[in-house]
């Protein structure tokens, strides 16, 4: 059988294991790029601050949503436009917590529908699919206002962004496997 061809004859059930075990498997994907994204961002840190010179101080916004990451943008717009309720500006880093982990999970759940529907799988397909969560994330925070249109940034930048996801798509591949024996 041929990588992303339907098997014939999948039940019902092995559809919905495959659902359960790409929840889960988001969840270890997830955590692997949490890890990831903070150790590159304690490296990054420690190389600005390993300069010998000081750091100019940021100025606060007026708005402290104007500088909330992405993921909080976006729980704050469905909030205000779906619930109508506006999410306090103290709760901003709790937010991105919950849309970041709420994502990759999510995320998860569709590599699990996906695998389960395949007799192959494997890291470097974890990794492609990971890639392609970094261009859906593109895909849908450009229109939305919150990102630029991915070659406006630096190059660098890009590449740890597609690090970031990389490795979870990896993560997520490999705990699915696990799971699935």
């Amino acid at each position: 059988m041929r990588p992303f061809e339907v098997r014939q004859g999948r039940s019902e059930a092995s559809r919905l294991g495959g659902l359960g075990r790409g929840l889960a498997a988001g969840v270890a994907g997830t955590a692997v790029m949490t890890v990831v994204q903070t150790l590159a961002g304690r490296l990054k840190a420690s190389a600005d601050n390993s300069g010998g010179g000081e750091q100019p101080p940021q100025a606060e916004p007026d708005d402290p949503w104007e500088a909330a990451p992405a993921p909080a943008k976006v729980a704050q717009r469905i909030a205000t436009g779906v619930f109508h309720r506006p999410i306090p500006a103290d709760r901003i880093p709790a937010v991105t917590n919950i849309m970041h982990w709420a994502y990759g999970t999510g995320w998860g759940a569709v590599y699990g529908l996906l695998t389960a529907t395949r007799d192959t799988r494997t890291v470097q397909q974890g990794a492609a699919f990971g890639l392609g969560v970094w261009a859906m994330s593109y895909v849908e925070l450009v229109p939305m206002g919150l990102y630029d249109l991915p070659w406006t940034y630096p190059p660098e930048d890009i590449a740890l962004e597609v690090s970031y996801h990389v490795a979870y798509g990896a993560a997520t591949s490999i705990a699915y496997a696990v799971l699935d024996r």
